[in-house]
């Protein structure tokens, strides 16, 4: 740098700019405020202190269904009057239902107590179906005709369980179409040993793996007070088909429903039916929690958590099930009107009973629950022949089925609180 601030810049010398002085442009003395007594700005605070109210009001109010809210999500006073771990199968807990009926659903499992079917081990309970040629000394040639099956006496296989006596034995007639049922499986209930009329169940376990298998968590009532089913009603917790997830709705959904109708044409259970997928995995691959909560103004069902809800009904005076249904204009096969079943029950009949938990294993269904030409289905609802079609397309579905234990629903555990303290 050079003298008198002049800087040099090769050989050119260039005067240096003085940064200009600071001046203040603010206002100096009175200075006039014409809005002060603006009657337009006194609007506009009115107009921002009603604003400020109704933030105020709103954050109240917020707060107050927060409050109620977490109050109605709280676990009502329950008692544990069941816990199963499943180191053996409890007698206490837990009996068999023995038959050949299907059950009304024109399943194709003959339910037994074999221990082939139902056993433990450190795992917990296995439900495990078996093929009848190879778990009883039934050939393939007896299965499709001439043969007769009685299971009204214990003869090893354990004694009918069922009222009807067409559920407690077959005979084969390759003529008629009907077969020996083609596979056995368990169902094991809590019938007259644990019941619960409101309270909680929650049952871990892990599905079965294979096409046609139906695995399923589910109650009914221990005494069918409002008549035959579906008017005494059932609660489904969890439903599962074995098929892999290329079917429709496969091993990968499951399905939670209350059924409940004045007739088998009526029931109305598509009004309370929720369903779950689960994402980049299947109920066969790993243990999960299936629960129920039912109280007398709500049912609803959940996998893993409360927060995971997977079905919610809530019963009121207002609309009971006989007027949410809207029976009162049906008529029956003689043309008279349906007579309400509830009416001497309460806002939420049926689901007013003891009701008994089942865990079983079905194999296929005429019931619509496997639907006619999804999947390769080999039988079809409506055919005499639905089982035998079943049976012969056996190279097509036992390869889908687990090995030993995989292709079977295993329960860790179950648990079921009554309503109330202990």
């Amino acid at each position: 740098m050079g003298q008198d601030g002049i800087t040099p810049i090769g050989s050119v010398y260039q005067t240096r700019k003085q940064p200009r002085q600071f001046k203040s442009y603010r206002l100096k003395g009175e200075y006039i405020k014409p809005w002060v007594d603006d009657k337009r700005l006194k609007r506009t605070r009115i107009g921002n202190w009603i604003v400020l109210g109704f933030i105020g009001i709103a954050v109240v109010l917020s707060g107050y269904i927060i409050y109620t809210g977490a109050q109605e999500a709280q676990t009502p006073p329950q008692c544990l009057i069941m816990e199963d771990n499943f180191e053996s199968i409890n007698k206490d807990h837990w009996g068999y239902e023995i038959q050949t009926g299907g059950y009304g659903n024109g399943e194709f499992d003959w339910t037994t107590d074999d221990p082939k079917n139902s056993f433990t081990d450190s795992e917990g309970l296995h439900i495990v179906p078996t093929l009848t040629t190879e778990s009883t000394s039934i050939t393939e040639q007896q299965l499709l005709n001439d043969y007769t099956l009685n299971i009204t006496k214990a003869d090893g296989d354990g004694s009918c369980t069922a009222a009807e006596y067409t559920s407690c034995g077959v005979r084969s007639n390759a003529t008629l179409g009907t077969i020996i049922p083609p596979v056995r499986s368990a169902r094991l209930t809590t019938k007259g040993k644990k019941s619960i009329k409101y309270g909680r169940v929650e049952i871990v376990a892990k599905m079965a793996k294979g096409d046609w298998l139906w695995p399923a968590l589910w109650m009914m009532p221990e005494e069918d007070v409002y008549g035959a089913w579906p008017r005494s009603g059932e609660i489904d917790i969890a439903e599962f088909r074995g098929n892999s997830y290329q079917y429709p709705e496969g091993r990968d959904f499951m399905s939670s429903t209350l059924h409940w109708g004045p007739s088998y044409q009526h029931d109305a259970y598509i009004q309370t039916h929720g369903s779950s997928f689960l994402r980049r995995a299947d109920f066969t691959t790993g243990f999960h929690t299936f629960g129920l909560e039912w109280t007398e103004n709500y049912i609803f069902m959940y996998l893993d958590s409360r927060l995971k809800q997977v079905h919610y009904t809530k019963f009121k005076e207002s609309n009971p099930l006989w007027k949410k249904g809207g029976f009162s204009s049906l008529t029956t096969e003689n043309g008279t009107l349906y007579d309400n079943p509830w009416k001497a029950g309460g806002k939420n009949a049926p689901f007013d009973q003891k009701f008994y938990l089942i865990l079983n294993v079905a194999v296929g269904a005429q019931n619509g629950w496997f639907w006619d030409g999804k999947g390769n289905k080999p039988w079809v609802d409506d055919s005499e022949f639905a089982a035998r079609d079943f049976w012969k397309a056996k190279d097509d579905w036992l390869p889908t089925w687990g090995e030993g234990k995989d292709r079977g629903m295993t329960v860790k555990s179950v648990k079921m609180w009554s309503a109330g303290s202990c």
